[in-house]
C-alpha cells in the first residue's frame, strides 16, 4: 500500500509531498518527500504522527454527561462509579469498549493503555477464560486501536480495609493469586489476540498493602509496563503518611516501584521531595487534565515534573472527553495557570507527551514515528478547519481539536473518522440498551 501526504508534520520537521510504502503487514519500506502528484492508495492533506493515549477506563465513559447534579467531591463521584461497575458483564464491557476505543481513534489516538481491574463477576467468583480481559482485546480488534491492557492489582479497599460492594469485583485476594492470574492471562493473549501488549497495574498505595507491593512487582517480567495511581487525592496522601510514616510516592519507591518502566498516574498533590524522587527515577507521568478538572483534582506539576527529569503523557481516563488535543492544550494551560506564566512547556516536550513518550510509557522500548520496518500510524487532520487556517504546523496540536481528525492509519490500516464515529455511537446504543 502507498500513502501520499501532502503535508506531513512531525516534532522534528515538516515534509511536503511525502510518500509512504507500506508491506503487507503495514510496515514502512521507505519514505520519500517532494514527491508531488504521485499515486496512491490513500491520499491525505494533512498528517501528524498516530497519538497514545497513556491511561483510560473504557467504562467509565457510561457517566459522561450524568454526574453533575447536585455537585460532592472525588469520592461521591467514586460511589456512582461503583454503581456503574456493577451492572457490567463482558458483552457489556465489549459494546462499551468498542464504543470508546472507536470515538478514540476517531479523534486521533491510535494506541492506547486500558488501566482495567474490573476482572471477576459481581461477588468475587472469577469468569471462565479471562471473558472480562479478552472482551475488551475484542473491542480494540474491532476499533481497530493498539491496545496496551494493564491488568491492575486491586486487593483492599483501603489501609486496613477489605474489598466490599463492588470492590469485590476487583479483588483476586491477594498478590499471589493477582500473580498467578496476570500470568495465565498473558499465556492466553499470546493465543487469541498476540497484538495486544499485557502490561500491568497497582491500582493505588491505599488498594495494595505495602507488603504486597515489592512481592507483585518482583513477579512481573522485567519488560511489562507497570502503571499506578499516585496521589490524585489528599485524602491518599494523608493516609499512607498515618499508616506508614511515609508518602506513596516514597513508599512506591522503597518497595521497588519506581523506574523507567513505570508510569505514574495524576501525580497531582506531591512535594518537593516526590518530584525530585519521580525524576530522578526516570518515570512517565501520566497527565489526565480534562479528568483531573471534572473530578475538581486540583492542578498538577506538570513543569516541575519534566524539568526533573521525568516524561510527561497524556491520558483521557474517564473519558469524560476523548480529544488528544484538549488534553495537550490543558497540560499547558494548568501549567500556565499554576506559574502564572505562558510557554511553560517547550514545543517539543509537548509533542513528545501525545506521541514518543506517550508510545514508550505503553510499549517500553518501542520505536515510534515513521520509521523504515515499524508499521504506520498516522492521523489525517481536516486541511481546510477554521480552527487551523492560518496556524504554524508545529503549533498542530495546541489549536487542533477532535473534530478535525477526518481519517487514522493504525498498523498501516487505514479508517475513515465519520465511519468510526458512527460504529461508536452504534456500540453506545447496544451498552446502554436497557438502562
Amino acid at each position: 500500500m502507498r500513502i501520499a501526504c501532502e503535508r506531513l508534520v512531525t516534532r522534528d520537521e515538516v515534509l511536503d509531498h511525502a510518500l509512504i510504502d507500506l508491506d503487507g503487514d503495514g510496515r514502512v519500506i521507505a519514505v520519500e518527500s517532494d514527491r508531488p502528484g504521485a499515486r496512491a492508495d490513500h491520499v491525505l492533506a494533512l498528517a501528524i504522527p498516530g497519538l497514545a493515549n497513556t491511561h483510560s477506563h473504557a467504562f467509565h465513559r457510561l457517566l459522561r454527561g450524568r454526574t453533575h447534579a447536585g455537585g460532592g467531591d472525588f469520592w461521591r463521584w467514586r460511589d456512582t462509579m461503583y454503581r456503574v461497575a456493577g451492572s457490567l458483564d463482558p458483552d457489556r464491557m465489549r459494546a462499551v469498549a468498542t464504543a470508546v476505543y472507536s470515538e478514540m481513534v476517531a479523534a486521533g489516538y491510535t494506541a492506547v493503555g486500558e488501566f482495567h481491574y474490573l476482572h471477576h463477576r459481581p461477588g468475587g467468583l472469577p469468569y471462565p477464560d479471562h471473558a472480562m480481559e479478552i472482551a475488551l482485546a475484542e473491542a480494540a480488534a474491532e476499533a481497530g486501536i493498539r491496545l496496551t491492557l494493564l491488568d491492575a492489582a486491586y486487593l483492599r479497599a483501603g489501609f486496613g480495609k477489605a474489598p466490599e460492594g463492588a470492590q469485590l469485583r476487583f479483588s483476586d485476594g491477594t498478590a499471589e493469586r493477582w500473580l498467578e492470574r496476570w500470568h495465565r492471562l498473558r499465556g492466553a493473549l499470546a493465543s487469541s489476540h498476540p497484538e495486544v501488549t499485557l502490561g500491568a497495574a497497582l491500582h493505588s498505595v491505599r488498594a495494595v498493602a505495602p507488603e504486597d507491593l515489592g512481592l507483585a512487582v518482583g513477579g512481573l517480567p522485567a519488560d511489562a509496563p507497570l502503571h499506578v495511581h499516585l496521589s490524585e487525592q489528599p485524602a491518599e496522601n494523608a493516609d499512607c503518611v498515618a499508616a506508614t510514616g511515609m508518602t506513596p510516592t516514597v513508599l512506591l519507591d522503597l518497595t521497588g516501584a519506581l523506574s523507567a518502566r513505570t508510569t505514574v498516574v495524576h501525580a497531582t498533590h506531591l512535594t518537593d521531595a516526590d518530584i525530585a524522587r519521580l525524576g530522578a527515577a526516570r518515570v512517565s507521568v501520566s497527565m489526565c487534565p480534562t479528568t483531573e478538572a471534572d473530578l475538581g483534582d486540583g492542578l498538577g506539576h506538570a513543569a516541575e515534573l519534566h524539568e526533573a527529569g521525568a516524561r510527561l503523557t497524556i491520558g483521557s481516563d474517564q473519558n469524560v472527553v476523548i480529544d488528544p488535543f484538549d488534553e495537550v492544550r490543558r497540560l499547558e494551560g494548568g501549567a500556565r495557570l499554576a506559574s502564572g506564566r505562558r510557554g511553560v512547556l517547550p514545543l517539543g516536550t509537548l509533542w513528545d507527551a501525545a506521541t514518543t513518550a506517550g508510545h514508550t510509557s505503553l510499549r517500553p522500548g518501542a520505536r515510534t514515528g515513521i520509521e523504515v520496518g515499524e508499521q504506520l500510524d498516522l492521523v489525517a487532520l481536516a486541511p481546510r478547519s477554521a480552527r487551523l487556517a492560518g496556524v504554524r504546523p508545529h503549533e498542530l496540536l495546541g489549536a487542533a481539536a477532535a473534530d478535525d481528525a477526518v481519517a487514522s492509519i493504525v498498523r498501516g490500516r487505514y479508517q475513515d473518522s465519520s465511519a468510526l464515529r458512527t460504529r461508536a455511537w452504534d456500540a453506545f446504543e447496544e451498552a446502554s440498551h436497557g438502562e
